[in-house]
């Protein structure tokens, strides 16, 4: 026999197999589904959020209530506007917003209830602590003030 009459076969890279894609796609699909909270308020209010150097993130957010305080458009500029879940609501209603929140909650949050005040930079202070005085007396006593992170400047 002849040397070099055994030539060497050519092997090609087979395709990519794509069966895997769509349990993968959906997979992922549903990951974001459970982990995505949707906005729950639709904010008639607008309110320009103050910062401070002291900010901490709340633990736990199923037990915490909100209550916005800002301006409504096409309101005159000074008139703020409180705003409990999607409506706008008076002073009054603090009291029943409360109770109700309270009896949605489970049995361990209610202890743990917690009321976020969301409000406008320009809000004046008397109207803040008329607010803070009427959770107190609905038995609402931990308050939180939302507010952003300010960034110091060197």
């Amino acid at each position: 026999m002849k040397r070099g009459v055994f030539s060497r076969k050519k092997y090609e890279m087979p395709g990519l197999n794509t069966a895997a894609l769509p349990d993968l796609i959906f997979t992922v699909l549903f990951f974001f589904m459970i982990v995505t909270h949707m906005r729950e308020v639709d904010l008639q209010v607008r309110y320009d959020v103050p910062k401070g150097t002291e900010v901490q993130k709340l633990a736990h957010k199923s037990s915490v209530s909100t209550i916005y305080v800002g301006r409504v458009p096409g309101l005159p500029a000074d008139s703020f506007c409180i705003q409990l879940n999607n409506k706008l609501a008076t002073m009054a209603d603090i009291k029943a917003f409360v109770e109700a929140e309270r009896a949605q909650m489970n049995s361990d949050d209610q202890p743990r209830m917690t009321v976020s005040i969301k409000a406008d930079r320009d809000v004046p202070f008397g109207m803040i602590a008329e607010i803070k005085q009427l959770l107190q007396q609905s038995f609402a006593l931990k308050i939180n003030y939302s507010a952003v992170e300010k960034t110091i400047k060197n």
